[in-house]
């Protein structure tokens, strides 16, 4: 098995969490904070798209160190990492969007392609996608350029869906909460793990993004009308909560492990 680790280092184990319930409970409210979270910091707060994108690529990339750095799955910061991912993701999209002015047909095209050379190019060398194998610092490298690339594509075609094809929030809602149904009953019947679980990783951003926007616009746009700032201190609290409970019962299990 190949490692980018140095020979005196102590094995890393693997540096992504078990694939639960709570798992996609935070990876959705990750992705509506990317999305109102990003909205809020350029519109509201006044950055603009540009600053917003420089300053939260400079914390993501902070995050990252902290990430690749430890030697196991450490769930605050790999979530912080997550949260941060899922802005940048957003804001990839919204200033090819925005500022350059490239149609979603086209920025959803362009990351379906970049998403699939990271995987044909981590497959290559690597010979798995599989997140149950998350190393070697060179694999973790190829997970989490595969993760910007979902959430930036993930946000290119939700837009895709809800603005330009004109279902709106809540159908793009029920849309895409339905192909994540059938993606699970797929896994369910038997399909493979490995594809399934990066396609349902893909639907939960558009997921995410339809959910942040219908809570946070206004209802002349067809929202709830609760505001950015509010949907993602909400969000954020509930993230916090939830990975404080995971670290504790990481700590628990190691803990009784430990005592045997």
């Amino acid at each position: 098995m190949s490692s980018t680790a140095n020979p005196g280092s102590p094995p890393m184990l693997n540096k992504v969490p078990e694939v639960t319930a709570i798992f996609w409970i935070i990876k959705i409210l990750s992705t509506t904070v990317g999305e109102t979270g990003a909205d809020y910091l350029a519109v509201h707060v006044g950055l603009g798209a540009t600053t917003t994108a420089a300053v939260m690529a400079y914390l993501l990339a902070v995050a990252l160190v902290l990430q690749l750095r430890a030697r196991s799955y450490v769930p605050w910061i790999y979530w912080l990492t997550v949260v941060l991912v899922s802005v940048v993701g957003t804001q990839m999209t919204d200033l090819l969007t925005d500022r350059l002015e490239i149609s979603l047909y086209i920025s959803t095209v362009a990351f379906a392609a970049a998403l699939a050379g990271t995987f044909a190019i981590w497959y290559g060398i690597e010979r798995t996608l599989s997140i149950q194998t998350i190393i070697t610092t060179r694999r973790e490298l190829f997970y989490w350029a595969a993760i910007l690339f979902t959430f930036a594509l993930g946000t290119a075609t939700g837009d895709l869906a809800t603005e330009a094809l004109g279902l709106g929030f809540q159908l793009g809602v029920v849309v895409f909460s339905l192909l994540i149904a059938v993606v699970a009953i797929a896994y369910n019947l038997g399909a493979p793990p490995v594809p399934t679980f990066w396609l349902a990783y893909i639907l939960t951003r558009p997921l995410g993004a339809s959910l942040g926007d219908l809570l946070s616009q206004s209802r002349t746009y067809g929202g709830a009308g609760l505001g950015t700032i509010y949907t993602s201190i909400a969000f954020l609290t509930v993230i916090i909560a939830l990975v404080a409970w995971v670290s504790f019962e990481d700590d628990r299990a190691r803990k009784a492990d430990a005592a045997r």
